[in-house]
């Protein structure tokens, strides 16, 4: 796509109110934020400069991007603390939009709200779609030949640009063979999830099966409900094998 070359650059303008926090203060709030594509997996929030609350500090370090220019890397300062490096701007991009915007890193915020709700990792993007159906199609996960999971009642998630997702209830997986994981991730769409490791013939297989316990609104058909990666696993959908995925966790 065009816009995705060396040396382009996608914005668009959104019509939500976005607000940032770091330090418990408002650093920034505005009803015209940009998304703008720098990676073209997702979006990164853009706010207008006159948006600010916070101190933005030069921190005399530059950055370069062959779409955007020289990037100026500020502290951002509030009474709570100083986020390090947190804000980059871009005062003589050729993308003249982007002169009077600044990025906030997201992670290093303590929170970002969308309207009055909280989103997390990125922003979402507008052109990804996530749908939970029901299904009576028969799925079995099965690992060196040994069945994890089957079930004749799965929801299946279809996420934009990633293969479909069977969850299925608790009470259709081998929970003697689920090890309790430490790992923990997040997803604007769905939310927080928790894995296990499964273990099979004496092997361990780290972070195979994840749980939505309490997913965002959006998901909220898979919440309780186990999820195994078709990247990793033998999944079988009315009695045949399918081919497994590639995507980033193949």
């Amino acid at each position: 796509m065009d816009n995705e070359q060396r040396g382009r650059v996608r914005v668009e303008h959104s019509a939500k109110r976005v607000r940032t926090y770091s330090g418990g203060e408002l650093v920034a709030d505005t009803t015209a934020p940009r998304l703008v594509w720098e990676i073209p997996h997702y979006p990164a929030y853009y706010l207008p400069l006159a948006s600010v609350r916070a101190e933005l500090r030069p921190t005399g370090e530059t950055r370069h991007s062959p779409s955007r220019g020289e990037g100026v890397l500020h502290d951002v300062v509030t009474r709570g603390g100083v986020a390090e490096g947190a804000a980059l701007t871009y005062p003589g991009s050729p993308v003249e939009e982007l002169r009077s915007l600044v990025r906030f890193e997201f992670a290093a915020m303590d929170e970002w709200l969308e309207e009055d709700e909280p989103v997390y990792v990125h922003p979402r993007d507008p052109y990804t779609r996530v749908d939970v159906l029901n299904s009576s199609r028969h799925v079995r996960v099965a690992l060196n030949g040994v069945t994890l999971a089957a079930s004749a009642q799965p929801r299946v998630l279809f996420e934009t640009g990633l293969p479909p997702r069977y969850y299925l209830p608790l009470s259709d997986v081998r929970f003697d063979l689920l090890r309790p994981s430490a790992t923990q991730t997040r997803c604007p769409y769905k939310g927080t999830a928790t894995y296990w490791s499964v273990e099979v013939g004496g092997v361990l297989h780290e972070d195979l099966a994840w749980i939505y316990r309490t997913p965002l609104p959006e998901s909220q058909k898979v919440a309780g409900l186990v999820c195994f990666y078709s990247e990793k696993v033998d999944l079988h959908l009315d009695g045949e094998l399918q081919e497994r995925p590639k995507s980033p966790w193949s």
